[in-house]
């Protein structure tokens, strides 16, 4: 189908008035009558995965994390994004975004990785408001696993169900600690932690947690802490989408498997 088609169908499962303010989503690099006939899905737009589209014959690369995030003044080739944009275009392929407004989507990434842990009776752990409010729509997920776990046990859990990546999954607080139920949020969550602390979870598994919000959590008796590798919170939701993009527009997709977890030992 036509590149414009496409967005049009991306854009009703993940409308753009759902990002949040500062984040930059939707087309990026394109024309709009570009044909697709397959889609290459990634959670960054990299020198190793434009290779990767490119190799695949995909005309399409959809992204979670923004390309150009912040401002720039040039995209010369002798900048590292000037030369991802020169490389798209000289291939011929479109990049579109789908970030925040896919967070908060239901179903969207946290439902993903819920989905890997097994939660079930999902609910938002930070219910949307504004344009994406209602329909079960909201950052980061609510969730029972099937029996009890201990901390150490949902640990091994998570580590053995995420995508492998050198940072694994680190859990703070006591190991014999019984959970049952679980918040989840995809990518940096320790800003979500008073709501998981507020929701009365017994653990909360996101990425990205910083030393003294954590510490001072765990300090204060706070859920139980699992931090996994940024990238393997979000890899994850690739699968659902490819296969929705498959059943509904009939795209043939390719899901990058490259791990771009800046901590790679």
């Amino acid at each position: 189908m036509n590149l414009s088609d496409l967005l049009a169908l991306l854009d009703t499962w993940y409308p753009s008035a759902w990002a949040e303010d500062w984040d930059r989503v939707g087309l990026v690099v394109g024309d709009p009558e570009y044909f697709v006939h397959r889609v290459h899905l990634t959670v960054d737009c990299v020198p190793e995965t434009i290779a990767e589209a490119i190799d695949a014959g995909a005309q399409l690369i959809v992204a979670h994390h923004p390309l150009l995030l912040r401002g720039v003044s040039s995209v010369a080739a002798t900048t590292f994004k000037g030369r991802i944009v020169r490389d798209l275009i000289r291939a011929g392929v479109a990049l579109h975004v789908v970030h925040t407004n896919g967070d908060v989507a239901n179903p969207g990434v946290s439902d993903s990785l819920a989905d890997r842990l097994g939660l079930t009776d999902l609910r938002p752990l930070v219910p949307a408001t504004g344009a994406a409010a209602g329909g079960g729509r909201g950052i980061g997920r609510i969730g029972e696993l099937s029996e009890d776990m201990t901390l150490a046990e949902l640990a091994e859990h998570a580590n053995s169900v995420l995508p492998t990546t050198s940072w694994g999954v680190r859990a703070g607080g006591d190991p014999d600690r019984i959970v049952r139920t679980v918040a989840v949020s995809g990518g940096a969550g320790d800003s979500y932690l008073t709501a998981a602390t507020a929701a009365g979870v017994d653990a909360f598994l996101t990425s990205d947690l910083r030393h003294h919000p954590a510490s001072e959590h765990l300090a204060a008796g706070g859920p139980a802490l699992l931090d996994a590798a940024h990238w393997a919170t979000e890899r994850p939701w690739l699968d659902d989408l490819a296969r929705r993009m498959r059943d509904e527009a009939g795209v043939d997709t390719v899901v990058s498997d490259a791990v771009t977890d800046p901590w790679n030992v």
